[in-house]
């Protein structure tokens, strides 16, 4: 059986973003193996902070493993989507890489309630809605979708 190509699309510049990447991967490694997940921080060549590696090698190195990946998985979390993921997500867009958005803020709107409504449209900056960038998740949508959880994304990838 033919290994699935998976490049995971994530902020990895702290130690928290480290781990979640880490646990992730390792959950969809476990569900799945017949994944075959490219983990940008797993990269020392290019993702060794201590080392040195200019934009062109960063660029062509990634862009590689995009090009030689069936799927995408891009976290969409924080306080607006990690500039690297956003351009990885157009990337594979323009190749036509399947793309699956994990979004898992917890102010996605999914539970709004009659006040949230009426503070949003009557109240100066009073949004309890994370605001999400809807170019890049129409590049999502139009060649994938997105999930709200981890156990969701999991059953995305059982079957691959």
């Amino acid at each position: 059986m033919k290994k699935v190509k998976v490049y995971f699309a994530s902020p990895l510049f702290s130690a928290m973003e480290q781990e979640y990447n880490a646990n992730v991967v390792k959950k969809l490694r476990a569900a799945n193996p017949n994944l075959d997940i490219y983990l940008p921080q797993e990269n020392m060549a290019i993702n060794d902070k201590s080392l040195y590696a200019d934009s062109l090698m960063i660029a062509r190195g990634d862009n590689e493993r995009l090009d030689d990946s069936d799927l995408l998985i891009a976290v969409l979390d924080g306080v607006a989507i990690d500039v690297g993921v956003a351009t990885e997500i157009g990337y594979a867009y323009a190749r036509g890489v399947k793309t699956i958005g994990l979004y898992t803020d917890v102010r996605q709107g999914l539970g709004a309630t009659s006040d949230k409504i009426d503070a949003l449209t009557s109240q100066v900056a009073e949004n309890q809605f994370h605001y999400i960038n809807l170019y890049t998740i129409g590049c999502i949508k139009d060649n994938g979708k997105i999930v709200v959880s981890l156990d969701e994304l999991i059953k995305e990838v059982e079957n691959l």
